[in-house]
């Protein structure tokens, strides 16, 4: 699939199955994220893969967004090993996870598999849920999934500024 495909063709999908998730197709999705680029190659940044009922009961404690899921994947970034830039002290931990985080995302759509963008979750409550990511601060969850039969985008899916709103030639 070209890229301007994929990239029109993803939306935000709501609804998802349970049905299981090949591994080399959880694998591919892993090796995009982890291609990301990173400030310095600095990679500030963990990603949790839960697709246990025990683990994803957990999940749900933290949020009501999985969409019937069995999968989610869940990124986090440590500020302290992020680059900082030294002009305005900007630490590019937020956007080397968002980086990855996208990556994530596409992949999974490359798969032939949904996802969402889930930022409405109490990070707090998953925090103490899964020690491990105490240390870091959690940027987004993807439930993962193949979309459910009657899955569909959001009508504002197409909705998009025209070029000329959005790019100015300087």
């Amino acid at each position: 699939m070209d890229f301007l495909k994929l990239a029109k063709e993803r939306y935000s999908c709501r609804k998802l199955t349970d049905t299981a998730i090949e591994p080399e197709k959880i694998e591919r999705i892993l090796q995009a994220a982890i291609a990301a680029p990173t400030a310095k190659n600095n990679q500030p940044y963990k990603i949790w893969k839960i697709n246990s009922p025990e683990s994803m009961a957990k999940v749900k404690k933290a949020t009501n967004f999985t969409f019937g899921a069995g999968l989610v994947f869940v990124v986090g970034v440590k500020k302290s090993e992020a680059f900082v830039r030294p002009f305005d002290d900007l630490n590019y931990a937020e956007i080397d996870g968002a980086i990855v985080a996208t990556h994530l995302m596409l992949a999974v759509k490359a798969e032939g598999l949904d996802t969402t963008w889930v930022g409405m979750f109490d990070a707090f409550k998953l925090q103490s849920e899964f020690e491990e990511m105490k240390n870091y601060e959690l940027i987004a969850l993807f439930p993962v999934g193949y979309a459910a039969a009657d899955a569909k985008p959001s009508p504002r899916h197409e909705d998009r500024r025209a070029l000329e709103k959005v790019v100015i030639e300087v």
